[in-house]
């Protein structure tokens, strides 16, 4: 019986609805199966997957004043927040010119920070949605500049969920990683790492390219197993990814990199700016630090001190990924479509 009730849900939330060419807006999400008549509250939540669109009936006659809030975790380096960070929002700005486009930092210890050094007020999401909702907006786009869905991006999650009810229409997008090809989607593992691997030297059969993520204790932390078997299926068998807070870590980098014979390494931040974490954790002089480290271990390192932000070619699918957040806004039904690279 209990296997019977699995397959039922998995059918129910695994049908990709395909929108004709004749319609303007697509976006990445999924719907329940048809046949489903009479879908809980929680078996319609379980199928929010992909862009989220959340519309108020008790709203529709407000007029529309639209906005767009960009979400980051944030960062206290300022040369690297503005070549990355505040890069990508005035890409954003430039798609969507004749809209409202606010930056947010989730890290509200960033944001104290920042506002004690620099005296400047970067608002959390919680502040910058208060504000526009007292500014009379009524529809917003939350669009994300998170690599993965980990963490922080249950934090967006759940500003989408406290706050949706607040506005006429509220949307938001994905990661920059999200979908991996499953279900007629786009692989954005592989297309991420595409525009990533512009930044790598040329790799020989003695070097290496060592591609420090963050990690995080959420199951996202998934994610880098299917970013190395995707560098894998590329062809880039010498470039490798490890994790400061995750698994795997540099430890488990090392054996290998010893076992294919390499002599030469390039640390690279697979992060949005370059930040105390690719300054210190990886590129530090301390004994503790990846490059201290890996020399100690024998290794010739060099280090590649620059956030993901700076790669134009990231940066275009953080568009396109505000985009596609965008483009669920001014839907007119709520119509899940395939990914943005599927249109």
């Amino acid at each position: 019986m209990e296997e019977k009730w699995k397959r039922i849900i998995i059918g129910s939330m695994a049908c990709v609805a395909f929108i004709g060419a004749n319609v303007a807006t697509t976006y990445a999400a999924y719907q329940l199966n048809p046949e489903v008549k009479n879908a809980t509250p929680a078996l319609k939540r379980a199928a929010e997957i992909g862009v989220r669109v959340s519309e108020n009936a008790g709203m529709k006659d407000l007029a529309n004043k639209d906005a767009i809030v960009v979400m980051s975790f944030g960062t206290t380096y300022a040369d690297s927040r503005r070549v990355t960070i505040e890069k990508t929002v005035a890409d954003i700005q430039a798609a969507h010119p004749d809209t409202k486009v606010v930056l947010a930092f989730t890290s509200h210890i960033i944001v104290d920070r920042i506002q004690q050094k620099e005296g400047i007020k970067i608002p959390t999401p919680e502040e910058a949605l208060a504000q526009l909702k007292a500014e009379g907006y009524t529809r917003i786009a939350l669009t994300t500049l998170d690599i993965i869905p980990g963490m922080e991006y249950a934090y967006d999650s759940a500003i989408f969920d406290l706050y949706k009810h607040q506005f006429k229409k509220m949307t938001m997008g994905t990661s920059l990683m999200y979908w991996m090809g499953q279900e007629n989607q786009a692989d954005d593992v592989t297309e991420a790492l595409q525009a990533i691997k512009t930044e790598f030297p040329r790799i020989g059969k003695r070097d290496a390219v060592l591609l420090m993520d963050h990690g995080t204790p959420h199951p996202a932390n998934a994610y880098y197993s299917v970013m190395q078997a995707r560098l894998q299926e590329m062809g880039m068998n010498n470039v490798f990814i490890y994790t400061v807070e995750g698994w795997p870590g540099l430890e488990t980098v090392i054996p290998q990199l010893k076992a294919k014979g390499i002599k030469n390494v390039t640390l690279i931040p697979m992060m949005m700016v370059a930040g105390d974490h690719a300054n210190n954790d990886m590129a530090g002089s301390d004994p503790e630090s990846h490059k201290s480290i890996l020399e100690k271990a024998g290794f010739h390192v060099s280090a590649y001190i620059h956030g993901l932000g700076e790669n134009e070619n990231v940066r275009k699918l953080f568009v396109e990924r505000a985009n596609d957040a965008w483009n669920a806004l001014e839907a007119e039904t709520v119509q899940p479509a395939v990914h943005h690279m599927m249109k």
